[in-house]
């Protein structure tokens, strides 16, 4: 049985006995809820769909106000990849909004449930831990700017970095000043990375002229007119 050929309700008797088989007993359409799961008073909801979307989330969390145990149920993706990116950032969704999650998968010769996630709540400090990181890194980021010289959702144009400007500014100095040292780049406040960005010369920008010694180099000077309002600010 293909995924193509399924319908929401194939989705219901595998749920059904998954339940059943845990001592349960299970409702199919209670007052608009696909499945209704009952044992003593330990009410679970489960959502049937094809497809996640933004409509069966939205369908779901209406759902949780009936009972913190909601799970959404859909067919397991032909080519699921559990560790592709775009499958862990929506179970990172999900848990998020509290939903479990259960994949189903029906052959011609069986069905079979998956529980992936259970719908438990979501810690958003622990979150915010595993990705202080990342918080250290944006900050940083942003301190290491002197303007914001990017459009917000741009996506083919080059985006100004801390890192780019860095070097911009020490392209400016060295073509409106001439041949300079490290140290005295420095003293001007090019920043801590002076040393290695002229060693590393990432962009092609900068000539070694004598141990110690660099100025800009040709491409150096073409390439830093792409940046008009960042060379007018170093040159102010």
């Amino acid at each position: 049985m293909e995924n193509r050929k399924l319908k929401e309700i194939d989705l219901y008797e595998p749920i059904n006995k998954y339940f059943k088989r845990k001592g349960y007993e299970v409702y199919g359409e209670v007052k608009d809820c696909d499945v209704a799961v009952m044992k003593d008073d330990l009410l679970i909801i489960v959502e049937l769909k094809l497809n996640l979307s933004v409509d069966l989330l939205i369908q779901a969390t209406k759902r949780q106000r009936l009972s913190e145990h909601v799970y959404i149920a859909i067919p397991k993706p032909k080519k699921h990849n559990p560790r592709s990116k775009k499958w862990r950032d929506t179970c990172h969704l999900l848990r998020r909004l509290e939903l479990g999650l259960i994949l189903v998968s029906c052959t011609e010769k069986r069905k079979r449930v998956e529980v992936v996630i259970e719908p438990t709540p979501f810690h958003r400090p622990i979150s915010m831990g595993k990705a202080k990181y990342l918080r250290q890194a944006i900050i940083k980021e942003i301190n290491g700017r002197s303007a914001d010289y990017n459009i917000g959702g741009s996506s083919r144009k080059q985006i100004m970095t801390a890192y780019r400007e860095n070097c911009v500014q020490i392209a400016c100095y060295l073509e409106e000043h001439g041949e300079l040292s490290p140290k005295a780049l420095l003293q001007m406040g090019t920043g801590k990375k002076t040393q290695s960005i002229l060693s590393k010369n990432y962009y092609g920008w900068y000539v070694r002229v004598r141990r110690g010694i660099y100025t800009i180099s040709e491409k150096g000077r073409q390439e830093i007119k792409e940046y008009p309002k960042l060379v007018a600010y170093y040159r102010k």
